[in-house]
């Protein structure tokens, strides 16, 4: 939380001394709170601001100014409708990597970027969320430079064990989550490129909420590369 984040909105009366903390609050302009869940706590209790519309917010979180119209909290000016989220460094040979905190209330659906890791062994890495083990279901086809075409299927499986191609050759992918945080069931589509192209799509066939997930090579380690989570705007 940074300097300026503020907690609560408080409401003056009458005749009241102001402290310096409170002085200090006031001189920050737009209240800053540091996720929407301390802004939404900071209006209506005892002492506090009854919120209203034409009230604003920043976001330190998304680093988003907000305004509130009467029904609900809208952004100020244009989106890109992406935020990131997080970025993962992969360290070197491991036989795993967790992202945790990758998800969460502010974004139902999400972007995963995979940037040049190399796995020890050609294969396929397994994407799971959580602690989920099973109930894993997708299909995927993979074309190789030769142009040969092969198919695969995962049902009731352990991960989604098709999601990313991995080879001893630098790989990337472009991975699209729908609902991980929602209780609702968790969809995947996924592209990723080494010496194969494959295409995935997928699901996880529970409703659970997910806050992380894990890729794990079928074999050998991951070394290097950076994971990048971004969440698509809800509006």
């Amino acid at each position: 939380m940074g300097a300026n984040a503020q907690t609560s909105v408080p409401v003056f009366t009458a005749g009241q001394v102001l402290t310096a903390a409170q002085q200090t609050e006031i001189n920050t302009g737009i209240p800053v709170f540091a996720t929407t869940v301390t802004r939404d706590a900071a209006f209506g209790g005892a002492g506090e601001k009854t919120l209203a519309e034409g009230q604003f917010a920043y976001i330190e979180a998304t680093n988003t100014t907000q305004y509130y119209d009467g029904a609900a909290w809208q952004s100020v000016g244009a989106s890109s409708g992406l935020t990131l989220v997080s970025t993962t460094t992969i360290g070197t040979t491991v036989a795993s990597v967790t992202v945790s905190s990758a998800f969460s209330a502010t974004y139902d659906n999400y972007l995963i970027l995979i940037s040049n890791s190399v796995s020890s062994a050609t294969g396929y890495v397994g994407l799971k969320f959580g602690a989920a083990a099973t109930n894993y279901y997708g299909t995927s086809v993979s074309v190789n430079l030769g142009g040969t075409v092969s198919g695969a299927a995962d049902n009731n499986a352990a991960a989604l064990l098709k999601a990313l191609q991995s080879a001893t050759t630098s790989f990337n992918a472009v991975i699209n989550v729908n609902s991980p945080f929602l209780a609702a069931q968790t969809y995947v589509s996924a592209n990723s490129f080494t010496d194969n192209s494959n295409y995935y799509s997928g699901k996880l066939a529970d409703s659970s909420s997910y806050t992380a997930f894990t890729l794990t090579p079928a074999s050998g380690t991951l070394t290097g590369g950076t994971i990048k989570v971004f969440g698509y705007s809800n509006s």
